[in-house]
């Protein structure tokens, strides 16, 4: 599937897609591939996405790009309890493991999830 990042104002450049962390890349590619699988068309996507920027925006989000893939990933992660992939405190949980993950990993090093992690 080809994207066009213009189309869908994904932030880019002259040299395409512009991704300041590695889960933001990862995040897009879960979101196309599952577009791709049918899991969720286009327009459900649009919907999803539009809402979640217009949220933000009302509680205060400045819009300056950099919480872009943020929206996506609550958009995406919308999708997925909506269309029962996984319920939102699978979700919230995963969510909070990766939290702490990161938290313990040294900097330029990979995170890695533990049980541990998915511990409260």
């Amino acid at each position: 599937m080809s994207v066009d990042a213009s189309a869908l104002h994904i932030p880019s450049d002259t040299e395409g897609l512009v991704f300041r962390e590695p889960w933001e890349a990862q995040a897009f590619a879960l979101a196309v591939t599952l577009q791709e699988r049918g899991v969720f068309t286009r327009n459900e996507w649009a919907a999803a996405l539009g809402e979640e920027i217009r949220r933000a925006q009302t509680a205060g989000d400045p819009d300056s790009g950099e919480t872009y893939y943020r929206h996506w990933l609550a958009a995406l992660e919308r999708l997925i309890a909506a269309k029962g992939l996984a319920d939102t405190e699978t979700l919230a949980r995963t969510r909070d493991a990766w939290r702490r993950a990161s938290t313990r990993t040294p900097h330029g090093t990979p995170i890695e999830l533990t049980a541990d992690d998915f511990e409260e």
